[in-house]
């Protein structure tokens, strides 16, 4: 149950992002929710891959890399979606950087359920 809670509030979160950012546009509650899965199944699998691929470069900027990493995702994820529009990585970067923050507001909320 609480998976299902928190993809919804994940797209909850995306459609927020769009309201909240101009180089973000969701299309609809339901491009929302398919984004936010894609999102989740990228981060799964591909992200762990390109964070050992990049480990030096992430060591030699302090861990600020990942950032980059994070935007790939949220921009790849764009790129598959209809729905789900990403203006390009300038905006993927701020992008999944206030998709992140709602993201762990999610968890501490979830986490008290």
């Amino acid at each position: 149950m609480k998976l299902i809670l928190k993809w919804v509030l994940s797209a909850a979160a995306l459609l927020a992002v769009a309201y909240l950012y101009s180089g973000v546009a969701v299309n609809s509650f339901t491009s929302a929710l398919i984004a936010a899965a894609v999102i989740g199944l990228l981060n799964m699998i591909v992200r762990p891959v390109l964070v050992v691929l990049t480990l030096p470069v992430t060591l030699i900027t302090l861990g600020l890399f990942l950032f980059v990493i994070n935007a790939l995702m949220f921009w790849a994820a764009s790129g598959v979606l209809n729905g789900f529009h990403v203006a390009g990585f300038g905006a993927a970067l701020i992008g999944s950087l206030i998709y992140s923050a709602l993201g762990l507001l999610i968890d501490a909320v979830l986490e008290r359920i």
